[in-house]
């Protein structure tokens, strides 16, 4: 995939941002713009193009961040004169040693070119960074629409031309982005800022053949590569993916004009004759044949069958081909195999993320400590931009589940997305209400996501058709934790309690068995047993919220009477009580506006001696 190194500078050569003389800036910008003269020169009049190498030379060896400017700038203007006058493609099987020789070795100096660039994306200087990436993706449309232009076959027509996607050329973009090759010593192998917006912005979230082509190849790399930054800077671009089509007609813009002609139908043609799958051939400048590629995809089978059981009526109306039958342009019009392609992509991330490992000198491996941090990004993300355009949603569910063991906020979001699993996608997870249970611990009332926990609590356990001896254990498991929570835990607890009964009124005997017996009382409920169903909490009561009418907090204290009054209000709005802190509690007590002033004793009649008469025991 890449050119030999030798010729390359060294990669703890630090880059000089200005030139040490203005003399040594005039002679080195004056040979680069004479060398791009002498190769317009020679490439207009068939003559010898050896002064390539040196120019490539030239820009590979320089350290000014000026002269590597211009000179990348030189030699992209060069090269786009090469391709459209396609000395970079094949002229058919009767073409002469001497022209494949030649072709040969412009290929030779492109690749270190382009290498050169992938590598700058990691410079310390910006506008290389994303002057190379420009140039990058600028040569892909000049390559891909060379093998449609310099096609071998003149005989051929042009409306029977296939539009193509220059394959070689944008694997080595997509190895630039997600390995980072060095570009000196300050490069830590990590997507830089400007270079993620940039691509992000301009090509992966507007141009639909770049998205596709980005997320196949970024899964194959995945699969073939062990480099440890590769996740976590794909995971870097597809965290911040906006746009992913939702149906078919939204997939209207292309970086390759050709590619916006529309394919022939699918239906009718059954992969014969039509355009190559994968676009590609060994061959650099090899135009690509359309034919279908049933070996190199058979993945795509997968992802074709539909979920056993699914009810999916405009799906079973729709008859549309195979994705894996269909050709590259095909593909790219086609929605069914846009999801493919990001199922795979993410299916090959996920395991990646949950072991990421960094090489220590010895050799050795160990964990890197970021595979909690990259399942927090995941889920994040997961439930709005990912989980709506898999072809089949509970694919991810073994490492989803995998997650609900890191706890906290991380086991939450967990359990959201199965959550979201089992409401919308029908994903069978019998012990999900039981390993929501083992998060009521001792700390789930102190830690700062406590809010984020009762928003999804309250959403898992809004339906009415839940068990009442499970909704009882929840709310008694809770209720004993209050008795040690702050003040702010506990105003929210009441009202979710609250709505807890008034959903589910077969509970509602917790707050209504009275104490007969003057002994000390013997709570049936077990708060050892994992399984909330076998805790007893329906024989229980919730004395433990009963005991807060003497909290020291009279908003606590006024708040728990509630339970006692009859349940013919509506159901708290949680919002209003989850965001409270000691802060925001003391804050509204300091603003509290007294209606009526406390009565205080009359200075005038006090005893004059007022301190002594306090001060006597």
């Amino acid at each position: 995939m890449s050119a030999p190194r030798s010729s390359l500078p060294h990669a703890s050569k630090k880059r000089k941002a200005y030139p040490a003389t203005d003399h040594a800036e005039d002679d080195t910008q004056k040979k680069i713009k004479d060398l791009e003269s002498l190769l317009t020169a020679s490439i207009s009049k068939n003559e010898s193009l050896n002064k390539l190498a040196t120019l490539v030379q030239l820009t590979l060896n320089a350290s000014d961040a000026n002269h590597v400017l211009k000179a990348i700038y030189a030699l992209y203007r060069v090269f786009v004169i090469l391709i459209t006058k396609g000395m970079m493609n094949s002229k058919g099987a009767e073409e002469a040693d001497e022209i494949k020789a030649v072709r040969s070795w412009l290929w030779e100096q492109m690749n270190r070119y382009v290498e050169f660039l992938g590598e700058l994306l990691q410079d310390e200087e910006a506008i290389l960074r994303t002057s190379s990436l420009q140039i990058l993706f600028s040569l892909q449309k000049y390559l891909s629409t060379a093998l449609v232009t310099c096609s071998p076959s003149p005989s051929a027509s042009s409306s029977k031309l296939q539009p193509q996607f220059h394959i070689n050329h944008f694997r080595r973009i997509v190895y630039a982005l997600l390995t980072c090759p060095p570009s000196s010593h300050l490069s830590d192998g990590l997507l830089k800022d400007d270079v993620r917006d940039t691509f992000l912005n301009t090509w992966l979230d507007v141009h639909d053949d770049i998205r596709w082509f980005f997320l196949r190849e970024a899964g194959t790399l995945l699969s073939k590569s062990d480099t440890p930054n590769v996740p976590t800077n794909l995971l870097a671009l597809l965290e911040q993916l906006s746009t992913f089509p939702n149906d078919s007609k939204e997939l209207n813009s292309w970086w390759v004009e050709e590619l916006g002609m529309k394919p022939p139908s699918a239906k009718n043609k059954k992969g014969k004759g039509s355009a190559s799958q994968d676009g590609e051939s060994e061959d650099e400048d090899e135009p690509q044949n359309d034919k279908p590629a049933q070996d190199d995809d058979d993945w795509r089978k997968f992802f074709d069958d539909p979920p056993s059981g699914s009810k999916d009526k405009d799906q079973e109306k729709r008859k549309t081909a195979r994705v894996h039958t269909l050709t590259l342009h095909q593909s790219l019009y086609s929605l069914a195999s846009h999801r493919a392609v990001f199922t795979r992509c993410w299916l090959a991330l996920l395991p990646r993320l949950s072991s990421t490992a960094i090489r220590e000198k010895d050799g050795k491996q160990r964990e890197d400590g970021t595979s909690k941090g990259h399942a927090l990004r995941v889920l994040n993300v997961l439930h709005r931009g990912v989980l709506p355009h898999l072809t089949r949603p509970v694919l991810v569910m073994d490492w989803v589940a995998g997650c609900v063991d890191y706890g906290g906020t991380v086991g939450l979001l967990a359990l959201n997305a199965l959550f979201t699993l089992m409401r919308e996608y029908n994903l069978d997870y019998p012990a999900f209400y039981t390993r929501l249970y083992t998060f009521l611990d001792r700390d789930v009332l102190h830690l700062k996501h406590r809010a984020r926990f009762f928003r999804l609590t309250e959403l898992f356990l809004s339906s009415t058709h839940l068990p009442a001896a499970l909704v009882a254990a929840f709310a008694k498991r809770l209720a004993r934790l209050s008795l040690n929570a702050p003040p702010a835990a506990v105003v929210m607890l009441i009202p979710f309690t609250y709505n807890l009964l008034k959903r589910h009124p077969a509970c509602m005997v917790m707050i209504h068995r009275p104490i007969e017996s003057v002994e000390p009382y013997d709570d049936p409920y077990d708060d050892k047993e994992p399984n909330p169903q076998h805790a007893h909490a329906l024989e229980s009561s919730l004395w433990e919220l009963h005991s807060h009418l003497s909290h020291y907090h009279p908003v606590v204290a006024t708040l728990a009477g509630v339970l006692e009054e009859a349940f013919t209000r509506p159901q708290y709005t949680m919002e209003d009580f989850l965001d409270h802190t000691y802060g925001t509690m003391f804050e509204t007590e300091a603003k509290r506006r007294i209606k009526k002033e406390p009565a205080v004793e009359d200075a005038d009649l006090a005893p004059a001696n007022m301190i002594d008469e306090l001060w006597a025991f």
